[in-house]
């Protein structure tokens, strides 16, 4: 019963770092077909920047803490990525530069939202096989 709850707690956890990462592409398009403004766009965006990190910081952690192994393979690449962001102080997006990296800004949301779903579908698997396993104990 314990790895179906943490199965669950993993998989609703990926639907809110999905829901995240969501938003800040609906950000990027909206600025990119002129709906909104740089500043609102760039300021939107960099408060769920952080809850992001911190989201998928504790994810990992809580992989390694129930001993699921793979997902916390699968999850290190992101972040470190993340980490490496931070750490050179370009995990926030400039107001005066948005314009001109915003391909970079969607690709690079695009690869993570790709992750995430991955992420998403295995746990939904493990939660599914936990579910089946219990119910036939």
């Amino acid at each position: 019963m314990e790895d179906l709850f943490s199965w669950m707690v993993s998989f609703f956890s990926l639907v809110a770092l999905l829901v995240v990462v969501i938003y800040q592409l609906m950000c990027l398009a909206d600025l990119e077909f002129d709906y909104i403004n740089p500043y609102d766009s760039s300021s939107r965006i960099n408060k769920v920047v952080l809850p992001e990190f911190i989201g998928q910081g504790v994810l990992t952690c809580f992989y390694i803490v129930t001993g699921h192994w793979i997902m916390t393979l699968l999850s290190l690449p992101y972040l470190y990525y993340n980490v490496r962001l931070y750490l050179n102080k370009q995990h926030l997006v400039d107001v005066t530069e948005i314009y001109n990296m915003l391909k970079w800004e969607k690709k690079q949301r695009l690869f993570k939202l790709g992750h995430t779903a991955f992420l998403l579908f295995l746990s939904l698997f493990w939660l599914i096989y936990s579910a089946l396993e219990d119910h036939e104990v």
